[in-house]
């Protein structure tokens, strides 16, 4: 007896040890931000109506049809007068682009923000222990990698990683990349570079689905400093509390949906298809079966499940259709794709506008900015004020893949309210009732009375 009582007490001890090991390495593995940095060009680079005009009337592979066609989808768009672009399209070098020009758009974006970055937070360059850049369209050997660590003379053990080709998701990749370093290493500092190069990609040619690119994609990109040192967390911005991420790219339809390809003239661009609305909703869909039991009560679930039980048909309804999403969530930070896109997943979620309002005013401010598109709707909302400790935050984000990457954040402290790059204007949103300016300087592309029109010296019939 006394044995078997050593047995149970040895057991006993050791599945408490295991237990207690779990608990301080769980406790050990937090994602915590320490900051971020959005990038903002200068004044002389935005792309209001005249400068959008030019660029498009520089396009000799254009008639009328294509007008017509581009002055409906930039009025429907969503986006404002005071986006960016890259240099080389506002000094009209769009259809000859160079490596120096993808490079000093690259250097600009990666270079200013990672500047603020250090010197707002107090970390050094060189205690830095990761290092991940994600721009999907260009990948130049060096790496961006090594171009960042060459500037800023980083250790020479540094772990660092380029991502290309993950589209607009690459920001929540990134992350979940970090995420899982630090369950191997401790006391870390990581870097995470988001954005794109639009400078060597602007399409010159006159397909439709690939002309759109150019009225959503503008410049712009964020650097976050992530870490999971404890003895920092109180002076962490927000801590990660899960990421889920979904790639369908076994369905063909979702694969090419937003691809890069070469048209019939042999202008590279990127492609659009009618296909990426459904391909969004099936890989949201997914994901979202994945990630809400991860951040909503139990109770909210059991409701549900008894919700749908009652009923005898669930076809065609979203998945989060009877769901009280705000159980679980305070903020919703979604990808400003795009109107049609906000559109949608506002709709699927069951939004309202106030919910909405940080990404479609970071959308008709910035524009789609790719990769980095998130934190501009997250720094809209630290502007605001929105953020108190305790909150929960649902960034989702969708890309070429097809895939919807999202993750859910807590805010650490009180008192968030850096206004970065809305600083000069944040007191002039939300923007109500907009007007997009082409509706008035260019409707006469629609008048359908006239036989034919004279644009900068060309005829069209």
């Amino acid at each position: 007896m006394e044995f078997l009582m050593k047995i149970c007490l040895l057991f006993l001890c050791g599945l408490i040890s295991h237990f207690v090991n779990m608990f301080f390495q769980k406790r050990n593995q937090q994602c915590y931000m320490l900051g971020y940095e959005c990038f903002k060009a200068t004044d002389d680079r935005k792309l209001d109506t005249d400068a959008c005009v030019k660029v498009v009337l520089r396009n000799k592979n254009l008639g009328l049809d294509q007008y017509r066609f581009l002055l409906k989808t930039i009025v429907s768009s969503g986006l404002g007068e005071e986006t960016y672009g890259p240099r080389n399209v506002i000094d009209g070098r769009e259809e000859f682009p160079s490596e120096n020009d993808a490079h000093a758009e690259m250097d600009e974006i990666m270079f200013s923000t990672l500047d603020t970055l250090f010197e707002k937070t107090r970390v050094s360059p060189t205690e830095i222990d990761i290092l991940v850049v994600d721009v999907s369209l260009f990948s130049p050997a060096p790496s961006l990698t090594s171009r960042i660590i060459n500037r800023y003379k980083m250790r020479d053990n540094i772990k660092s990683f380029s991502l290309s080709g993950m589209g607009c998701s690459a920001s929540m990749i990134a992350i979940d990349m970090v995420q899982q370093l630090f369950k191997t290493y401790k006391n870390q500092f990581a870097i995470v570079v988001s954005t794109e190069s639009i400078a060597r990609h602007w399409y010159c040619g006159k397909e439709k689905p690939m002309m759109l690119s150019n009225c959503l994609f503008r410049n712009g990109g964020c650097s976050i400093l992530l870490t999971n040192k404890r003895n920092l967390r109180d002076r962490c911005l927000l801590k990660l509390e899960c990421t889920v991420r979904t790639n369908i790219g076994y369905d063909n339809e979702a694969y090419g949906c937003c691809i890069q390809v070469e048209d019939p003239q042999g202008y590279q661009g990127f492609l659009l298809t009618k296909n990426l609305t459904k391909a969004a909703a099936k890989a949201f869909t997914g994901n979202l079966k994945l990630l809400l039991p991860k951040i909503l009560p139990v109770w909210e679930l059991l409701r549900y499940a008894i919700s749908t039980l009652r009923k005898k048909s669930t076809k065609g309804q979203n998945l989060s259709s009877n769901l009280n999403l705000k159980s679980g969530v305070d903020h919703f930070c979604l990808h400003p794709g795009g109107r049609a896109v906000i559109d949608g997943l506002g709709k699927s979620l069951g939004l309202s506008e106030y919910d909405l309002e940080p990404t479609r005013m970071a959308l008709y401010r910035f524009g789609n900015t790719s990769a980095g598109g998130l934190w501009y709707v997250l720094s809209y909302m630290e502007a605001k004020k929105r953020l108190k400790k305790g909150d929960k935050i649902l960034m989702v984000c969708l890309g070429a893949g097809f895939m919807c990457n999202n993750c859910v954040w807590e805010v650490m402290k009180d008192g968030l309210e850096d206004t970065r790059v809305w600083e000069d204007c944040i007191d002039e949103y939300p923007k109500r009732d907009v007007v997009n300016p082409f509706t008035e300087k260019c409707s006469w592309i629609n008048d359908e009375c006239m036989n034919f029109v004279r644009i900068d010296g060309r005829m069209f019939y």
